[in-house]
């Protein structure tokens, strides 16, 4: 079965990934702003939609005889400005650091010209049982044009 959606964002020459994303009404609380944890669920998007667009897909990924899982380990959160009901949004990522068993990404989400949330993530590669293992070689070389200066 194709994914005939494909990727949403696109790749700039600095390697930073820009996604757009609308704010929906269920991302707001009850006064239009949109929900803090949200940003956390926008980001993800942003990450697993680098991934598309590098040619990787998480199901083949932990699917494949060599399994390949992530999952965050740490994150450094900023909130500067608050995002409301219909704004146009992007959300931008760059990895600074694809080496060993994690990948370290710099991501931020934006109105126009305004930054409104900021994150420094740390994410760990892991096996099929859970433990941290080395970033596969095709996932690297996937990922290499996605490491920019964050």
């Amino acid at each position: 079965m194709s994914d005939a959606l494909g990727p949403a964002g696109t790749l700039h020459a600095d390697g930073t990934h820009v996604m757009p994303l609308r704010v929906y009404y269920e991302d707001t609380d009850a006064s239009g702003i949109v929900y803090h944890a949200n940003y956390l669920r926008f980001i993800e998007r942003g990450r697993t939609d680098v991934l598309r667009c590098a040619g990787l897909d998480h199901r083949r990924m932990m699917d494949a005889d060599d399994s390949t899982a992530f999952a965050v380990r740490q994150m450094t959160i900023r909130f500067m400005a608050p995002a409301r009901l219909d704004d146009a949004l992007e959300v931008r990522t760059v990895f600074s650091q694809v080496k060993g068993a994690r990948i370290v990404a710099s991501q931020s989400v934006w109105r126009g010209e305004t930054q409104l949330f900021a994150a420094d993530v740390e994410v760990a590669v892991l096996d099929e049982k859970g433990r941290a293992r080395r970033i596969p070689a095709f996932v690297r070389e996937a990922l290499a044009p996605y490491v920019g200066a964050s």
